[in-house]
Order: structure tokens, then C-alpha cells, then sequence
């Protein structure tokens, strides 16, 4: 399991994680809870593919986002894409592009 995937799972466990307003919007629609999309992070085995963001609205030079497809614990599976920040010695990740259910 890589380094950026540990991070990730132990954002995700501490509480520290965010979604976007299209992230949210896309979970109501296909009736994803909050539980849900966690559970799928820590069950993940694996990055599916790192890219880097094309945002204007970047905050750094260079800002990668991680994909990520899991199931739930009842084995639904999940499609996010986020990106794992760090400020004051604390990892947050935040569910910025997507998060929904994977086909």
C-alpha cells in the first residue's frame, strides 16, 4: 500500500476530510452517505491513478489528485477523486471532483 494511500485512510479515520459542493451533489444523487464514501477509502487497496490538477484555481504550483475505486463494507462500489492537503502537520483530504457509485 503506498505511503499517499496511508495518509489518505488516516485523514479519513481522524475525521479530517471535506467534500466540494459537485461532490455532495453527486452523492444525493446516486443516494451515497457520507459513511459510505469513507468506507470505501478504507477498504481501498490501491491508488487507481494519481493526476495532476488542471484547476486555475490551484492553490500550489503542483496539486495532485488521487482516484480512487473501493466498496463499501456491504461491497458497493465507490468512484472518489480528491486530494490530500496539508496544513499545520495535519492531513486533510477533500472530495473536490467526484464521488459516486462506481459502474
Amino acid at each position: 500500500m503506498s505511503d499517499v494511500l496511508v495518509r489518505i485512510k488516516r485523514a479519513v479515520l481522524a475525521g479530517h476530510y471535506g467534500f466540494s459542493k459537485k461532490a455532495r451533489m453527486e452523492m444525493k444523487i446516486d443516494g451515497l452517505s457520507e459513511l459510505d464514501v469513507a468506507e470505501s477509502i478504507l477498504n481501498a487497496v490501491a491508488i487507481y491513478k494519481r493526476i495532476r490538477s488542471t484547476s486555475p484555481y490551484r492553490e500550489r504550483k503542483r496539486e495532485y489528485l488521487y482516484v480512487i475505486q473501493s466498496t463499501t463494507l456491504s461491497g458497493l462500489p465507490i468512484y472518489t477523486k480528491g486530494k490530500l492537503d496539508s496544513e499545520a502537520g495535519f492531513d486533510t483530504y477533500y472530495f473536490l471532483i467526484s464521488s459516486k457509485r462506481a459502474f
